[in-house]
């Protein structure tokens, strides 16, 4: 007699996580790069695979998120849970219900001051023929009607809650279709009750996000070395207080304490991979003042640099 973890089910698996790299390796769909907020993160995420769908819902940690979807998919993302602090998408913030889209390529970045429970779902190949919002090279986010995101959300508890169950092996082509059917149907009412806000208008503005994504680039070129902010508004053409005012409205705080976050994350990343000494991976991301960046490590991590260096090493 077969045991009940040999009856068919449907693809869904969960996974949790307490190290940083373990969660980053296990996202999929997307260029996906984040920097915490907190020294250990505990985090949760289900994935459901149908045919020609995938449903996630992870359950994050306070972070900064910067993604890339791949190409020929159409992703769709909203908060399964309803919190005060709202996520700050593409350099905005509302205590709103809203739904973002993005089709392949689309890039995104978001803040998220707390933990989180969020959902995607992603339709492969991209989805043209719905009637739902065109995107370019940023996702796009909408206020929808409070009906229907909780219908959104009600339908992907319920296709989870029954993908768990065990099912008879015809039937599990004929459900996953059903499901994804049903998946569909929930997210074109949700785009059928976008109320019109103006406060969308600036995330969903493409060259305010080009403006952003070169910024970016040009600061993560070369980490190790010193950021002179007119130098990098003279390459972007920017004035240097137009630059500053872009990276706090998309990073939610100043330039040069984003990239002290950013530098602290990249130097463990190495620490716990081994590397040489405290004192070369340090001066390599630019900290030059070595008892300052211990005292900062600290504050951040709550352990020396050493340690987390011993700890590596003893992986």
């Amino acid at each position: 007699m077969n045991s009940i973890d040999d009856v068919p089910r449907l693809a869904i698996q969960t996974f949790r996580f307490s190290d940083v790299d373990e969660f980053r390796s296990a996202i999929r769909g997307l260029n996906f790069e984040f920097t915490p907020f907190v020294r250990r993160i505990s985090a949760e995420q289900t994935i459901l695979s149908l045919p020609g769908c995938d449903v996630n819902l992870t359950q994050t940690f306070p972070r900064m998120v910067d993604a890339q979807l791949v190409e020929n998919c159409t992703a769709i993302g909203f908060t399964m849970d309803d919190l005060d602090v709202p996520v700050r998408f593409n350099g905005s913030q509302r205590a709103r219900p809203v739904v973002v889209i993005g089709s392949g390529g689309a890039a995104y970045t978001t803040i998220e001051e707390v933990q989180r429970q969020i959902a995607s779902v992603v339709f492969r190949p991209e989805v043209r023929d719905r009637g739902w919002p065109a995107t370019l090279s940023s996702f796009k986010i909408f206020e929808v009607s409070a009906a229907g995101l909780h219908r959104l959300r009600t339908v992907v508890r319920e296709v989870l809650a029954e993908a768990s169950d065990p099912a008879e092996a015809p039937e599990l082509s004929l459900k996953g279709a059903a499901m994804k059917e049903s998946l569909l149907g929930a997210v074109d009412e949700a785009f059928e009750s976008v109320v019109s806000a103006r406060w969308t208008l600036s995330p969903n503005d493409e060259r305010k996000f080009r403006m952003f994504q070169g910024i970016r680039a040009l600061l993560t070129e070369d980490l190790s070395q010193p950021i002179y902010s007119d130098e990098i508004a003279r390459k972007l053409g920017l004035s240097v207080r137009t630059m500053h005012d872009v990276v706090r409205r998309y990073r939610g705080m100043s330039l040069h304490r984003y990239l002290r976050l950013r530098r602290l994350w990249l130097v463990r990343r190495q620490l716990l991979a081994g590397a040489d000494s405290v004192k070369a991976i340090a001066l390599a991301f630019g900290f030059w003042h070595l008892s300052d960046f211990s005292r900062s490590y600290r504050v951040q991590f709550g352990e020396s640099p050493s340690q987390t260096l011993g700890r590596g090493r003893g992986r």
